[in-house]
């Protein structure tokens, strides 16, 4: 692959850094469908993961997670050793997906700082993988590989670094988000389009349920593996063609429902998001949110008990977002409601990039 260059001007060593920032993101609706071919609606939120990244001498990179107080030490080559579980998987997976993109890398000092609780569904894990792969190419001086490229790449980390079988929907939101925009993504394309998120008088916030998951800790590659299982029974490639689905032993047909119905649901909101149908948007969260506890079976007591306290507090609707086995919830309110204690305020906001 070809990189052109950025002009960085730096010295041999302790010159000047750069920062790359990638945020996180709340998929509005369309939950497990991206690796299933699907339909999904996320948007990048302001809050993410900031990457620092100095020059330095000699042949390591040296990473500190600031948040963690931990730190990690490699050198760059040809191989690089895998990490104990954690955060430095993510940091050497993402030097060595780069280096084996042709990305010629540069000692330096990674500081990474992240707003983002780790387990809530936020997307935590996308954001440090993009920014972390922005920050080194930065710093080596050559331009990053295209969105949907590095979206891969960055998937390819987290499936073969950190252990989870993740799909596109965060990386190419925290890569291609807009402000004021959520991103209608068709991933047998993959196909993008913005669709404006106005939500006239009305306004979105999660409320993390306080039971953190792991994505390759939890049942959610075992969801992954009963996908494929569906489609060697149905004999297709992808559940967004499976026909006769009915006739599958449980819980193959119950997953596969979920799948086709969410698919159905994502370009329903993008209707009621067009015609400003607020009430619209709330029920199909709501019936979103039923099919991943009941038909997916991703859903746990905390996530239920988040759910409720959002309805209690006047929510049109709410659902699980993430991976789910625990995480955060989204639900829509009215803008002079009274949000429950412990729920924050989420808006669209911009893409990964480069910070002055």
């Amino acid at each position: 692959m070809r990189h052109s260059a950025i002009r960085l001007e730096h010295g041999s060593g302790g010159g000047p850094g750069v920062q790359a920032f990638a945020p996180g993101r709340v998929n509005l609706i369309g939950e497990h469908t991206d690796y299933n071919d699907g339909l999904c609606l996320p948007f990048a939120i302001e809050l993410g993961v900031t990457v620092t990244a100095k020059p330095l001498r000699g042949r390591e990179i040296e990473a500190h997670a600031l948040d963690l107080s931990q730190q990690d030490r490699f050198e760059l080559g040809p191989e690089i050793a895998q990490p104990p579980p954690g955060w430095r998987c993510f940091v050497r997976g993402a030097a060595a997906g780069l280096a084996a993109e042709g990305v010629e890398l540069r000692p330096c000092r990674l500081d990474i700082a992240g707003e983002l609780p780790q387990g809530a569904g936020l997307s935590s894990s996308a954001a440090l993988t993009v920014s972390l792969c922005l920050a080194l190419c930065a710093v080596a001086g050559v331009e990053p590989p295209g969105p949907l490229a590095l979206a891969r790449l960055c998937s390819r980390v987290e499936n073969d670094w950190c252990g989870a079988e993740t799909g596109l929907l965060d990386q190419l939101a925290a890569l291609c988000g807009k402000r004021g925009h959520a991103v209608r993504i068709d991933m047998r394309g993959p196909e993008l389009r913005l669709i404006p998120l106005a939500l006239e008088g009305h306004l979105l916030a999660t409320l993390d349920s306080g039971a953190s998951r792991s994505l390759s800790g939890s049942a959610y590659n075992e969801r992954r593996q009963e996908c494929r299982a569906a489609c060697r029974e149905l004999g297709v490639d992808s559940l967004r063609d499976a026909r006769g689905h009915a006739a599958l032993p449980e819980p193959l047909g119950r997953r596969v429902r979920h799948v086709l119905s969410e698919n159905k649901r994502v370009d329903a909101m993008v209707g009621a998001l067009e015609t400003g149908d607020t009430a619209e948007v709330g029920r199909l969260l709501d019936a979103s949110h039923r099919s991943l506890r009941d038909d997916y079976e991703v859903s746990v007591p905390q996530v239920e008990d988040a759910v409720e306290a959002c309805r209690r507090a006047g929510a049109l609707g709410a659902r699980i977002v993430g991976g789910g086995f625990g995480g955060s919830v989204l639900a829509l309110f009215g803008v002079a409601a009274e949000l429950p204690p412990g729920a924050v305020r989420v808006e669209p906001g911009p893409a990964a990039r480069l910070l002055a």
